[in-house]
């Protein structure tokens, strides 16, 4: 006899197997930090002096600790670039 585990019907077929790497987790963290130019921040602030504003650097704090909180998990959820996992930033 055989068992087979089902999905569920989650509409995430061929990905629920998939293995996720830490690294993938690392690279989605990057891009939600490029999506409001966190390095384009830290280079204005290393050439003018002006810091990087609060909520910018915050954001960064709640990524990278997202990012961790993910790479913990045993496994790794397979939709873990939801935004459910994510921080939100509400700048421009």
């Amino acid at each position: 006899m055989r068992l087979a585990v089902i999905d569920g019907g989650q509409g995430r077929a061929g990905r629920a197997s998939d293995h996720v790497r830490i690294e993938d987790v690392e690279a989605e963290a990057q891009r939600r930090l490029r999506i409001c130019r966190v390095q384009e921040w830290r280079a204005r602030e290393f050439i003018t002096g002006i810091a990087v504003p609060a909520d910018i650097k915050h954001f960064e704090l709640q990524v990278n600790f997202a990012a961790q909180a993910i790479c913990c998990l045993s496994p790794i959820p397979a939709d873990f670039d939801d935004d459910l996992y994510w921080p939100t930033y509400w700048g421009e």
